[in-house]
């Protein structure tokens, strides 16, 4: 079959068309026809993690190391890329029963990838479920990672109808669907994203538009019940401002200071720090499903490329000139 495959860590020309075998799926797994799969800040970062440096990491540094064991030290220990997918199942393993040849699913593979291939093998009790019956291929690929994400972040804040939640990050893949889950909790949001991503924001159903470039948030005199900072491009400090009494100033990446502000804002204050470590399921995803179907998240796609055009898609996303999503067609 054919994929995208990277043997070694660095910009986007290491990422190179070739053929590799096809996977055999085991007796409780499926074997999918890629149909789409997408480019998210997760490719990047992978395919990039070596010259990743600890400041622009994430997380909490004392990660970073399990974190290198596990994408490969020096060298990439999964050489194909891509953590969600639209397709169809072609074949069932013998202790199957959720599925069946012919089924259009689709899913999250997190840090196993591998979507960037014509197939791709998923347990029966990964996160992977039927896809929406009103979406494309395109447009279902480029909502799990981000959906599965924001649903489990945003249970953190329990947000309340009426309530006004800002989205610091909104254009992303975890900030734009935050921003239609928290709409669809009945909440009044306002994003914040750069110039060239207003209107695929506008379009997601954002109550408020913020350019960053040209107005700073914590100081337009707004106040919130809930900040969610996805890349913890502001801070605590700055927010407290725009926050309401009782206000959460919720983190979807963090390092270690901000955990301290979550302990300490726990004991003292009515504002409070949450950091947010959260995973996945096939559960969240059958839910993301059915409000997909419900119309209460829909996924837009900003520019798609062919397979062997991936290098080219990652180029793309890492300039800054995505206005929206960005997609790989596989067939």
């Amino acid at each position: 079959m054919k994929a995208i495959v990277y043997t070694e860590y660095g910009p986007p020309e290491v990422l190179h068309l070739q053929e590799v075998a096809k996977p055999t799926p085991k007796e409780n797994e499926i074997l999918v026809r890629v149909a789409v799969t997408a480019v998210n800040y997760g490719d990047l970062v992978a395919r990039n993690f070596k010259n990743i440096s600890y400041a622009e990491f994430n997380m909490p540094t004392i990660l970073m190391i399990p974190a290198r064991f596990s994408f490969g030290w020096s060298k990439p220990k999964n050489p194909i890329l891509g953590n969600e997918f639209s397709g169809v199942v072609e074949i069932v393993g013998s202790q199957v029963t959720r599925f069946k040849p012919g089924d259009p699913v689709f899913g999250y593979c997190g840090m196993n990838m591998g979507a960037n291939a014509e197939y791709l093998c998923m347990p029966e009790t990964g996160t992977v479920t039927h896809k929406p019956a009103n979406l494309s291929h395109a447009e279902t690929a480029v909502i799990p990672y981000g959906a599965l994400m924001a649903l489990n972040i945003l249970k953190k804040a329990d947000i309340q109808p009426g309530q006004k939640v800002l989205i610091n990050g909104a254009s992303g893949a975890i900030g734009s669907a935050a921003l239609q889950l928290a709409k669809a909790q009945g909440a009044h949001v306002t994003g914040v994203c750069g110039t060239p991503r207003l209107a695929f924001v506008q379009a997601l159903g954002a109550d408020a538009v913020i350019d960053y470039t040209r107005e700073d948030f914590t100081q337009n005199g707004e106040t919130y019940d809930l900040i969610l900072d996805v890349l913890g491009k502001s801070s605590f400090a700055r927010c407290k401002n725009s926050l309401k009494p009782g206000g959460v100033y919720l983190l979807a990446s963090f390092k270690m200071k901000a955990v301290f502000q979550m302990l300490w804002t726990s004991i003292v204050g009515d504002k409070k720090v949450i950091c947010a470590l959260v995973g996945d399921s096939a559960t969240d995803l059958e839910v993301i499903k059915e409000m997909v179907e419900a119309g209460k998240i829909k996924g837009l796609v900003d520019r798609c490329f062919p397979l062997e055009q991936a290098a080219v898609a990652h180029r793309y996303v890492e300039a800054g000139h995505k206005q929206g999503n960005v997609i790989i067609t596989v067939v």
